[in-house]
């Protein structure tokens, strides 16, 4: 930004909420924009959740439940950033920030976390955790939890989100939030627009749904017509506090 760039920066933006703050002020003085990554926004169950939350199709939404079990090996960890607490952060961090922003996105602010955090089968090549379960409670009154692991046998398993209100359920699956398991409505069932989106092929993994082309037409409409990008700094912001708190909260 200071050299006179737009920057894009992939997700997680930054690791502590003091360095966003630090780019947003950048952004600023410079008067260059700042964007950042979370290509799950555009899975269309996603996306069609999103709506009937908005059109009030569920009532009143009791709880939701995030669940995100993947596959990362030793061999994922044998570099020099990837594992390390400096650099990589934690698994919430580089693996499943994807997946708090679309908690934040769909239910707003959190106002109290409690979380069990362990290493269970990477105590050789992480400083961090492997796995943990989270408890939370939405400021408007829906309560939560997350469970998620890196440890699912040979390979990616499952990225899934359950929602249950007074009026429907609904379960959005797959390995990366990319299907409808199952759903019940009072009144009328979601119909979900067909998506050819696979997920992103990292050679020996595999990692979110492969939307970029989607990011970069937001961005482009955004710098070149003024359109609003399809997330926000702070947005990328609250997701990162949140991961931070959990952190601080961990038994």
């Amino acid at each position: 930004m200071q050299a006179g760039y737009h920057v894009l920066v992939e997700k997680p933006v930054a690791l502590l909420v003091s360095e966003i703050d630090e780019m947003i002020a950048v952004s600023a003085t410079t008067q260059k924009q700042l964007f950042t990554v979370m290509q799950n926004r555009f899975n269309q169950p996603v996306l069609t959740v999103k709506n009937a939350i908005h059109s009030n199709q569920f009532g009143k939404i009791y709880s939701v439940q995030l669940t995100c079990f993947w596959n990362r090996p030793t061999a994922y960890y044998k570099d020099n950033w990837h594992g390390t607490k400096n650099l990589d952060g934690g698994t919430l961090f580089t693996q499943f920030s994807h997946f708090i922003d679309i908690l934040l996105w769909l239910f707003g602010p959190v106002k109290n976390t409690s979380a069990i955090l362990q290493n269970a089968a990477h105590a050789q090549s992480i400083e961090f955790e492997d796995q943990g379960v989270v408890i939370f409670e939405f400021e408007n009154g829906i309560i939560g939890t997350i469970n998620y692991s890196m440890n699912a046998f040979e390979k990616n398993k499952e990225g899934s989100l359950t929602i249950l209100g007074e009026n429907g359920i609904v379960k959005i699956g797959g390995e990366y939030l990319n299907t409808i398991e199952y759903q019940s409505f009072k009144n009328h069932e979601l119909i979900i627009a067909l998506d050819d989106s696979t997920a992103n092929e990292y050679g020996a993994y595999k990692g979110s749904m492969s939307n970029h082309h989607l990011v970069y037409e937001s961005l482009i409409n955004c710098v070149q017509n003024q359109q609003h990008y399809y997330t926000s700094i702070s947005e990328a912001r609250s997701t990162i506090e949140l991961i931070n708190t959990i952190y601080a909260q961990r038994k």
